[in-house]
This record gives C-alpha cells, sequence and structure tokens, in this order.
C-alpha cells in the first residue's frame, strides 16, 4: 500500500493541515480556490510484475498527463518514457488510481493504486528508450514511445500522445496497439537532406517538432469526434532564427474516424518580458522563449474552450532540488478556437510574428497555481504537467485536479550515468541510481492538488460522452425472461 501524506514542509513529509482553502486573491482568476495537496512518495512501487525493486521496472512514475473517468470514478495517469531521458529501457505504462473528494470542500485523500497497465504491440512492449538505442536507427521510431497526453474515447479506449515522433496512437483498455493517427508532415523533425531524425536536435535537426518537445497533450472534443493534440513548444523551424525565440506553437486537430489531420491553430505563449518581470533578478535569457517555457497538458472544456497548463522549467525537481531558483510561471489558462485561423497550410519559418491575416486561439489567465502555493506557503514543484476536471460537487462547483512529474528523482551526467536525486529541502545529493538516499534525505515526491472551481468559472464545460457498455446475448435473453415473468405475475394479480 502506498503511502501518502497531506501537503509538506520543506522534504521532511511532516502531516500538516490536510485542508486550506484560499479565495479572493487580487490577480487570481475569478472565483477558483485552492483547497489541499497531497504527496506520494517517490520510493512507491506500481503493479507491474517485477523481482526486483527498481526505478526503470517498477518506481511509480507520475504525472504526465492526467485523466478524471467520471463515469468509472478512476483517475488515469502516465508516466512518460520512464528514468533517465530516453537511455534506460524502460516499459511504457498508465496508472489507475482512486481518489477520495470530498462532495462539499473538494478536498483530495486516500490516493489508491488499482492497476498498472503497459503499452504492448503484437505482444511486445513498447519501450522508453530513444529510437537510435532501440532501433539503431534515428530515423525509425518502431516501438520508441515517449507517452505525455492521455484521453479516453467514447467506446473507452485510450488516446495517447507522443514526443518522439511526434504520434498519437490508440490503445485498447488493457494497452495493446491499435492504430496510429497520421501525424502531419510538417511536425516530423527532419535533416537538411529530409532525412528524418527523430533523436537529435538543433541543429542537425532544421524542420519539424524539437527535440524533446513533441505532443505534450492530448484531449478529445465532448462528442469524441475530434482529438487535438498540442506540441510542447514551436517547431524547429518556426522562429528567428529558431523555434527557441517564439512564442508560437501549434495545436493540432485530428478526426477520430479517419486519424487524419483536419487543421492546426496557432496558441500563443505568454511574452517572455511578462515572464521575466516576475523574475528580475533571474531572467530568461532570448533563446528560452520557446524552449524553457512550454505547455504540459490540454484538458477540452467543450468543443471549442479548453484548459491549458503553461509553465516555466524552474522549480522543485532534479534540476534544482532544493526550489533555490525563483520561478516565474505555473499558470493555467483558458482558449477558444473560435475565430482561429487555421494554419495547416502556413508556415511561420524565420520569423516570431504572425502573418498577416492570421488570429492565434484566444487567451485568458485561469488560474496561477505558482501564486495559490506561495499564499500557501508551500513550495513550488518544477513540472505541473497533469490537469483533470474531476467530480462535481454538491454546491455545483468542480473539483480540478493537478499532478506533478518528478522525473522518478532521477538525473543523468553528459556520459547518461543515472544517479537518484536525494533531498531534505535544504541539501541534495546524487547518489548511484537505487543505492537508497543518505540518512535524512529522501527522494522528490509527487504531488498532487484539488482546486475548487465555481460553477460560473466552468459553466461551459461539457462532460465527454461514453458508449454504453455493450450487453451480452446472455444478459439480454436473461433480461427478456425477466421482463416475461413480472408481465405474467401482474397478469396474474389482475385476475
Amino acid at each position: 500500500m502506498i503511502s501518502v501524506k497531506h501537503w509538506i514542509s520543506g522534504f521532511s513529509l511532516s502531516l500538516i493541515t490536510a485542508v486550506i482553502s484560499i479565495t479572493g486573491s487580487a490577480t487570481t482568476a475569478h472565483a477558483l480556490s485552492l483547497v489541499n495537496g497531497i504527496t506520494i512518495p517517490a520510493n512507491s512501487t506500481d503493479l507491474s510484475s517485477s523481482n526486483t525493486n527498481s526505478a526503470n521496472t517498477n518506481r511509480l512514475g507520475f504525472f504526465s498527463d492526467l485523466y478524471y473517468d467520471r463515469y468509472n470514478n478512476v483517475y488515469y495517469s502516465l508516466a512518460d518514457r520512464g528514468p533517465g531521458g530516453g537511455v534506460i529501457s524502460y516499459n511504457p505504462r498508465v496508472q489507475k488510481f482512486s481518489l477520495d473528494v470530498d462532495q462539499n470542500t473538494g478536498a483530495i485523500s486516500n490516493f489508491q493504486l488499482l492497476d498498472t497497465i503497459l503499452f504492448t504491440q503484437n505482444g511486445q512492449n513498447f519501450n522508453g528508450l530513444n529510437p537510435g538505442i532501440l532501433n539503431g536507427n534515428a530515423s525509425v521510431l518502431g516501438r520508441s514511445f515517449d507517452p505525455e497526453g492521455f484521453a479516453i474515447a467514447p467506446n473507452g479506449n485510450f488516446y495517447v500522445s507522443d514526443e518522439y515522433g511526434p504520434s498519437v496512437y490508440e490503445f485498447s483498455q488493457t494497452g495493446s496497439f491499435i492504430r496510429a493517427f497520421n501525424t502531419p508532415s510538417n511536425l516530423i523533425p527532419r535533416q537538411s537532406d529530409g532525412t528524418i531524425n527523430y533523436v537529435d536536435g538543433r541543429p542537425t535537426i532544421s524542420t519539424g517538432r524539437q527535440d524533446n518537445r513533441g505532443f505534450e497533450g492530448v484531449t478529445l472534443s465532448p462528442d469524441g469526434s475530434r482529438l487535438f493534440a498540442m506540441l510542447q513548444d514551436p517547431l524547429v523551424n518556426e522562429g528567428s532564427p529558431d523555434g527557441r525565440r517564439s512564442r508560437n506553437l501549434r495545436i493540432v486537430e485530428f478526426d477520430t474516424n479517419t486519424g487524419n489531420s483536419t487543421a492546426q491553430y496557432l496558441y500563443q505563449l505568454e511574452s517572455l518580458a511578462d515572464i521575466n518581470a516576475r523574475v528580475a533578478d533571474n531572467t530568461f535569457g532570448a533563446n528560452s522563449q520557446g524552449r524553457n517555457i512550454g505547455i504540459s497538458s490540454i484538458t477540452a472544456l467543450n468543443n471549442n474552450e479548453f484548459l491549458i497548463l503553461e509553465r516555466d522549467n524552474r522549480g522543485i525537481g532534479v534540476d534544482d532540488p532544493t526550489g533555490a531558483i525563483p520561478v516565474a510561471s505555473k499558470r493555467i489558462y483558458k482558449i477558444d478556437l473560435t475565430g482561429a485561423t487555421n494554419v495547416a497550410d502556413i508556415s511561420l519559418t524565420g520569423t516570431n510574428n504572425l502573418p498577416d491575416g492570421v488570429t492565434p486561439v484566444s487567451k485568458t489567465l485561469f488560474a496561477d497555481i505558482a501564486e495559490f502555493l506561495r499564499n500557501a506557503g508551500q513550495p513550488i514543484p518544477e513540472k505541473f504537467e497533469g490537469l483533470a476536471i474531476g467530480p462535481q460537487l454538491v454546491d455545483g462547483s468542480y473539483a480540478l485536479i493537478v499532478g506533478t512529474d518528478n522525473d522518478f528523482s532521477v538525473t543523468q551526467n553528459g556520459d547518461n550515468v543515472q544517479f537518484d536525486v536525494c533531498t531534505d529541502g535544504t541539501n541534495f545529493s546524487q547518489v548511484p541510481i537505487d543505492s537508497g538516499c543518505p540518512t535524512g534525505q529522501s527522494l522528490i515526491p509527487t504531488f498532487v492538488y484539488a482546486f475548487k472551481g465555481s460553477p460560473q468559472e466552468l459553466a461551459g464545460f461539457v462532460p465527454p460522452q461514453r458508449v454504453p457498455e455493450p450487453t451480452t446475448t446472455a444478459a439480454l435473453v436473461l433480461m427478456a425472461a425477466s421482463s416475461f415473468f413480472v408481465k405474467r405475475q401482474f397478469k396474474s394479480m389482475q385476475k
């Protein structure tokens, strides 16, 4: 059983107040409040079969994405490509779990892991190793898989987006591969000679998605007919001199019936000037706009409106275990596709500006997560990557659940040697992977937070549709027989 504790003080993981409420903050959007949070220790293990406990076999990893299945009151979360940045063999998986949500306050508690589902194709596991290592060829994607976005189709199948491709796959509920969607050609990473290269970054690749900046999030329209996959950052070639200096990243719309892309829209990241104004003494460089700032999740409100998690790369994590560097951006934005230009056939190569006649998606601030945590006196994790609209509460509001990715508390050096990251909140250590932390230190945990959104704030929310489970022939026969028996009994009573 996994031990879960409420909030944290430094990294002592001491139990403190389980529920706090923060409302009325001057720069907070509308009637949203932070309710509470829990921590999940990083040495927790999942439910995959393993003879030994180790980081790359069964260490519990969260929350590269987060999805709430309201029809079964369970949650799903991805563990991306595993520890080690794609150089350690790891079988990608999705974790299924439950959370208790207080129907009055929206407070979360009682995390329970229910299942660990591995992704497979023809009986063989997908693997988190990058294509060059797994397949011996950087241009062959194969079963190299870095799952970052998750949604459930109306029939219960899984849609999962991947950073390596970037790709979108459909899996059965047991994790078995069904099909791949057709990735638009302008997103596929290529060298200047046209050769596909799924491994290297700039300047080796000159067009397509940036390395490690593929489809970071995926969501469905409520009726399940359209799927939206979102790149983490701009394309490598769309910016001046490259995508690292651009604000313009792409949302890709797919037809779930055909698997073909039907449109692309531009989402503009918050400007670097506005971000730097919040961290005047530790500003980001000009080449950080489209690299160190990016999106982590997309969640549909209805057919045209979405919630987007946008963040910087600062905060408590494997690169900054004690949170020494000031955080600039951990925010949820609300966007609307209405009136946005389909830019599927429009290139932004060599420019950081929008071409004439191109309208991006509209965007408004929904919640400033970093501000909420500062006001609560809580540390700010680096990787907010999971966002889900949870259960509706008795007053008509909704619980919003946000989760962080702790990278399995594993980092690596320039020679791809892996280390566990341990800290007590003040000091930290890097130790050989699976060797255990020094006394008084522990691995960086995962955090889950509950927010409460008013009925007004989420007035446009349309829950996703779900096709009823098919009724078996035996059940139909039984239902018919039961109906016949009831009718006979009713007629007998009338005599």
